[in-house]
C-alpha cells in the first residue's frame, strides 16, 4: 500500500525534507524558517520551497504574526494538527471512557460511561457509542472529522483484535471486538491491552516520561502488566508478552483477596470497595491491615521481581485502582525488589490515575499515524489532500 501521489514527481530527497520539516512542526510551538532550520539542518532555500509545498497541500499554515510587536516580524509555520482528529476507547469492566485528540495528541474532550462487569455485550457497545458521541458533541465534531479509533480494553488480545480472554469482562472472551467496533466506526480501529497502553501513556507523558525501558504494573482488582522496551510498546510475536498473571506459581490471580479479605473490612462492602478500606487502615498503622498488605506485597513481588530480572527497566511504574495506595505498597515492595534484583529500578506512582488507559489509546494512534505518514519508509510522497480518506489509502 502507497501513499497517493504528490502531484507531480518527488525526489526521494525531497520528501525526506518535507518529512523533516512535518517531525519539527509536530507537537511543537510555531516555529520560523531559522528555527527550523537549525532543528532539521536544511537550508533557509530549501526550507522555503519545502514548506510552500506543504502549505499548498495543507500539512502547515503561516501562523498571523503576534499583535504589538516592532518591526516587521519573522513568518512563523505550525502543523495543522487540528485538521484531522483521532478518538481513544478505554474499555473497562466497570466504566467505559473516550477522549478525542487532534492530529498531535492533544486532548480536547473526555467522556465516562458507566457499566458493570455483567453488561451484556449490546449495551456495552452502546455505551461506547454513547461515550465517544459525548466527545463528539463537545467539540462540534462528528465522526467524518475522525481519522482513527485506537482501543484499549481488559483481556489478552490478538494481533487481530480478537478477545481470547477476559477475567474482568466475562462476555469478552472470544469476542471479535475488531469486527464490532468496525461495523460501528467508519475510519480504521486500532486494538490493544489496557496495560500496555498504559504503560505507553507513561512512557509517553506521565513519571516515565523520556524512558526507554518501562514495566508497568496494573494493580487493582484484576492484575496486569504493560512493557515498553527500548522506546517500543513489546507485545511479543502473538501479542501475549507481559501476561504474568496466567503463571499460577506467581500467585497474581488471588493476590488481591489478601486486602478484600482483611478483617478491617466492615461487613456488606462490594468487593469493589473493599481493598480500599484495608490499605486506608494500613496507611493509619492497623496490623491487621499492614499484615494484609504484606502478604498482598509478598504476592506480588514474585511477579514483578521475574520481568525485573529478565528485562532489567530503568522504571517500574504502580498504577492501577490501587496505584492511589502507593505511599502504602511501594517501600515493602522495593524491599522485596532489592533483596534479589540484580540492578534497582526506580519505582514511581502512575500520575494520570484513571485516564492512563485512555490517554495511552491516543498515544497508540498518534503513532500509528506517525507510521503511515510521517517515516522515510512510509510511503514515496505526502498524502493529498490532508483528509481522513488519504490517510486511509496509504
Amino acid at each position: 500500500m502507497g501513499n497517493p501521489p504528490l502531484g507531480g514527481d518527488l525526489s526521494r530527497l525531497r520528501q525526506l525534507n518535507a518529512l523533516s520539516t512535518i517531525r519539527a512542526l509536530r507537537g511543537s510551538a510555531p516555529a520560523t524558517l531559522s528555527a527550523l532550520s537549525a532543528r532539521t539542518g536544511l537550508s533557509r532555500p530549501s526550507l522555503k520551497e519545502v514548506v510552500g509545498e506543504l502549505t499548498s497541500l495543507g500539512w502547515v499554515e503561516e501562523v498571523p504574526p503576534t499583535p504589538g510587536g516592532m518591526g516587521r516580524p519573522a513568518r512563523r509555520y505550525r502543523f495543522r494538527a487540528d485538521r484531522g482528529h483521532l478518538v481513544g476507547i478505554d474499555i473497562g469492566a466497570h466504566n467505559v471512557r473516550a477522549a478525542l485528540s487532534n492530529l498531535d495528541g492533544t486532548v480536547l474532550a473526555e467522556t465516562r460511561q458507566a457499566v458493570v462487569p455483567q453488561t451484556p455485550v449490546r449495551e456495552r457497545m452502546e455505551a461506547i457509542g454513547r461515550a465517544v458521541g459525548g466527545c463528539l458533541a463537545l467539540t462540534g465534531l462528528t465522526m467524518a472529522e475522525v481519522w482513527t479509533v485506537a482501543v484499549g480494553t481488559t483481556g489478552i488480545v490478538t494481533p487481530e483484535g480478537v478477545v481470547t480472554y477476559s477475567a474482568g469482562i466475562p462476555a469478552w472472551t472470544g469476542l471479535d471486538l475488531a469486527g464490532l467496533l468496525g461495523a460501528m466506526f467508519p475510519c480504521e480501529v486500532l486494538i490493544e491491552n489496557d496495560s500496555r497502553l498504559a504503560a505507553l501513556a507513561e512512557a509517553r507523558r506521565g513519571v516515565a516520561r523520556g524512558a526507554r525501558d518501562v514495566v508497568f504494573l496494573h494493580v487493582g482488582r484484576r492484575m496486569g502488566t504493560g512493557l515498553i522496551i527500548d522506546g517500543k510498546l513489546h507485545r511479543g510475536f502473538g501479542a501475549a508478552a507481559g501476561e504474568i498473571v496466567m503463571l499460577p506459581q506467581a500467585r497474581w490471580f488471588d493476590a488481591p483477596d489478601h486486602l478484600n479479605n482483611c478483617p478491617v473490612v466492615p461487613e456488606g462492602t462490594p468487593v469493589e470497595d473493599a481493598a480500599s478500606h484495608t490499605l486506608a487502615a494500613a496507611r493509619d498503622g492497623d496490623p491487621a491491615a499492614l499484615a494484609a498488605v504484606e502478604r498482598y506485597v509478598d504476592d506480588l513481588a514474585v511477579g514483578v521481581a521475574a520481568i525485573v530480572l529478565v528485562l532489567d527497566p530503568e522504571i517500574v511504574v504502580l498504577g492501577g485502582g490501587f496505584s492511589r495506595s502507593a505511599d502504602v505498597l511501594l517501600p515493602p515492595l522495593g524491599r522485596r525488589l532489592e533483596a534479589v534484583c540484580l540492578r534497582m529500578p526506580e519505582l514511581r506512582a502512575s500520575t494520570l490515575g484513571d485516564e492512563c488507559v485512555v490517554f495511552g489509546a491516543i498515544d497508540h494512534a498518534v503513532d500509528h499515524l506517525d507510521r503511515q505518514l510521517f517515516t522515510a519508509d512510509s510511503g514515496t510522497s505526502l498524502p493529498v489532500p490532508l483528509t481522513r480518506d488519504a490517510v486511509s489509502r496509504s
